[in-house]
């Protein structure tokens, strides 16, 4: 199992130097992954290329691009080009994206997602694989009456969902390589979303799918105030009908409650109950709640895990 980061400095004067600068801290601490949010600010493709071409040896992804808004011919260009500037390090993280975001930002209905993310996945991977598409389905066109190759990005993009619900796991199995949980407990991934995508990737003749749990966490003496601030911060993904599902499915009551946050031993158990689960790499996120020295603290422990 992997451990990585995601890397979050929107709050600088320079968000792309501040991220780089990160990341090559992140490396030296030992851990093996960067992965990049995607909102409305920074585009995560091109930060991650950025950053992988900076810092040799990371391990870089998008966590994650929702698919209404954008289409396959312009992610697949966006995917292969960091591709190539990393010599094969990117990681292309996809999403349904949410209804208040998608109808509030893009003007966009937000239906049929789960039959958008299909449309796009198989699309995405004709394009990623061999450069070309000739895809007409009914949400989305894709054809390629020039070639859509990016020299050096190879023979394609490891292709992951940030899917949580049964009938995207469903997709995710049989059309990508993996996927993105993020707000999802040990219980949660050892009882529903890993047994499902598994089931998914078995049927289609696919390999088993890697599973990159995204966890909010933190090294800290200070517990129960972390966690409050962590309750403040992370609300706003319990009005979301998917994660308030999958943080229950947790054992949860509350996004918070989920979160890793405790000393090193604490938080050290809570890494290894995540592999038990079937998480096949870990992803810290929100490290930086408690304040810059707890951050460090947290990168040390997750190196040595790491290691």
């Amino acid at each position: 199992m992997t451990v990585g980061v995601a890397l979050n400095a929107a709050d600088a004067d320079n968000q792309i130097d501040a991220t780089v600068d990160l990341a090559r801290e992140a490396s030296a601490a030992g851990l093996r992954s960067a992965w990049f949010g995607q909102t409305f600010g920074a585009d995560s493709p091109q930060l991650a290329a950025i950053v992988g071409r900076e810092v040799p040896g990371l391990q870089v992804g998008t966590s994650a691009i929702p698919v209404f808004g954008r289409h396959p011919l312009l992610v697949s260009s966006q995917a292969q080009t960091a591709q190539a500037a990393t010599h094969g390090r990117y990681h292309l993280g996809l999403a349904l994206g949410t209804k208040l975001l998608t109808e509030a930002g893009f003007g966009i209905p937000f239906e049929r997602p789960v039959a958008r993310l299909r449309e796009f996945l198989t699309a995405l991977r004709q394009l990623t694989e061999t450069g070309t598409a000739d895809f007409h389905g009914e949400l989305l066109t894709a054809a390629t009456p020039v070639s859509a190759r990016v020299p050096g990005a190879g023979s394609g993009v490891p292709l992951l969902v940030a899917a949580m619900g049964p009938q995207a796991l469903k997709a995710s199995g049989e059309l990508a390589d993996g996927i993105l949980p993020y707000l999802a407990g040990p219980r949660a991934l050892a009882e529903h979303i890993v047994p499902a995508v598994t089931a998914a990737a078995e049927a289609a003749g696919r390999p088993a799918p890697r599973v990159v749990a995204l966890v909010h966490g933190v090294v800290t003496d200070d517990a129960d105030a972390v966690r409050e601030t962590a309750a403040e911060q992370l609300a706003f993904y319990e009005r979301i009908p998917s994660y308030a599902r999958v943080v229950g499915l947790s054992g949860a009551a509350r996004a918070a409650d989920v979160a890793v946050i405790g000393d090193e031993k604490a938080v050290a158990a809570e890494v290894r109950r995540y592999r038990d689960a079937g998480a096949t790499e870990v992803v810290f996120s929100g490290t930086g709640i408690a304040g810059e020295a707890a951050r460090r603290r947290t990168w040390a422990l997750l190196g040595e895990l790491a290691a």
